[in-house]
């Protein structure tokens, strides 16, 4: 067995603007993940223990239409809970709505 280090990695001095979140594999992720991968340009990867979705530019999440895909309640402070980690800049638009960033420059006009 190989091991890779930084050295072998094939790194560009590009900036992304890609975005996404990684999720625990369970029941919730399932649903959220059927419900984004029906988003244009959003990309989910099952792997054995988690969910991810990447996307280009901006991913939104609505509490309202994850609510009626659960069949109960699911707020912004729920999802936080079921996602493990993200990327990109990570606003709460309102109760109902958090979206990820990719451009930087595009979140900052939610910045107090």
């Amino acid at each position: 067995m190989s091991t890779q280090t930084f050295k072998d990695l094939d790194r560009k001095d590009t900036v992304s603007h890609r975005c996404g979140v990684t999720m625990n594999d369970s029941a919730d992720a399932r649903v959220i993940a059927e419900v984004m991968q029906e988003k244009h340009g959003v990309e989910v990867l099952h792997y054995p223990a988690m969910i991810r979705l990447d996307t280009e530019g901006k991913m939104t999440f609505e509490m309202d239409e994850l609510s009626e895909s659960l069949g109960r309640a699911f707020t912004t402070y729920d999802f936080e809970v079921v996602m493990s980690t993200h990327y990109g800049r990570m606003v709460m638009i309102d109760e109902n709505t958090v979206v990820l960033f990719g451009d930087m420059e595009e979140a900052r006009k939610y910045e107090e």
